[in-house]
């Protein structure tokens, strides 16, 4: 791909998770481009449908997120990440949203990196021997839809986060 069809990517996936963000996964193409600074036809030059431009964001999510877990470790790795990913769920509003798009490798991934946390966490003792990751990642998931019903307020997501951490441990 050229350079500047590159930048050109990467200025409109920017723009739509900005977009998506702030309006939900309804928002429209059209202001995807305008705040991207390129006409409508690059978005679909580069994205065919909406739902491939969706499908980018979310696999690019999914990237950061599978790397923040793989920068992390040890003891308290795991706790780390579900702080970090709940504080982001209202901000990234529309990950959740856009759980109805299946990227399986992207989400396998993420799955495979809070695994090796929770495997980390157990060899450390600071969770549970019984805990496996489905149950993880129902929590995680549970709690960036509960970030999402209204925004929580900081001491409701700490006293949240110990209930689950006490679970746990």
């Amino acid at each position: 791909m050229r350079a500047d069809a590159q930048r050109n990517r990467e200025r409109i996936l920017d723009a739509a998770e900005e977009v998506f963000a702030q309006l939900g996964a309804s928002a429209s193409t059209e202001e995807v481009a305008r705040r991207a600074g390129v006409a409508i036809g690059t978005v679909f030059r580069h994205f065919p449908s909406k739902d491939d431009l969706l499908a980018a964001i979310l696999k690019r999510l999914l990237a950061r997120l599978v790397q923040d877990a793989s920068e992390l470790g040890g003891a308290d790795g795991l706790f780390t990440f579900f702080e970090r990913l709940v504080a982001q769920a209202a901000d990234k509003r529309m990950v959740v949203e856009l759980v109805g798009i299946s990227i399986p490798s992207a989400v396998a991934t993420l799955g495979d990196a809070v695994g090796n946390l929770l495997h980390q966490a157990q060899a450390a003792g600071t969770v549970r021997r019984d805990i496996a990751l489905p149950e993880v990642m129902a929590l995680l998931v549970s709690l960036c839809q509960g970030a999402l019903q209204g925004g929580w307020p900081p001491d409701l997501q700490t006293r949240t986060l110990a209930v689950i951490y006490a679970g746990l441990r």
